[in-house]
């Protein structure tokens, strides 16, 4: 008994001695570009979403500065029916704009960071440090396999276990 505790407490010590890999983020962001309605194309599994297809953001910018985030969806189980919650997002750091801080319900918010972005603003992947959050997002509704294979590589790249990865229908009207 007492070896197997001894072994579980080192496995346990080792595991978070190894350090996490951070992902990486762009190193710039216009968010008048940025701003407009995104597709979601693609997302891990996460709980506030898991009824819902045929999600979008719409990121408004603000004048003091901040950017206002609607998220839609339509229910899975209704197509009729969609689901939205507003809530506000922001940049802590000037020195890192692709840092972004969201937050949909006092006091909570939660990590936005733009690991990838075209440079038309037409596709980007999102992420947080934990890793347990990722959205492939699109101007369109859908993505050419291309571009979607090279995001899911940049995902994995970034320390992301994609196994899970969910590819969001956009069929609703």
């Amino acid at each position: 008994m007492k070896k197997s505790v001894l072994i579980l407490f080192t496995a346990m010590i080792f595991n978070s001695a190894i350090p996490q890999k951070v992902p990486s983020v762009v190193s710039t962001i216009d968010l008048n570009r940025y701003k407009g309605l995104w597709y979601e194309i693609a997302r891990l599994p996460n709980y506030f979403e898991r009824k819902l297809k045929c999600a979008s953001a719409t990121y408004t910018l603000r004048e003091d500065g901040r950017i206002t985030v609607e998220n839609k969806g339509n229910y899975l189980t209704d197509p009729g029916k969609s689901s939205s919650v507003k809530g506000v997002a922001w940049i802590p750091d000037k020195n890192s704009p692709a840092k972004l801080k969201v937050q949909f319900f006092w006091p909570f918010s939660g990590d936005y960071w733009i690991m990838e972005l075209d440079k038309e603003y037409k596709y980007v992947l999102v992420g947080d440090p934990s890793l347990k959050y990722l959205w492939i997002l699109c101007r369109e509704k859908k993505m050419d396999e291309s571009t979607y294979q090279m995001l899911l590589q940049k995902a994995i790249n970034n320390g992301y276990d994609i196994k899970t990865i969910i590819r969001v229908e956009q069929d609703c009207k």
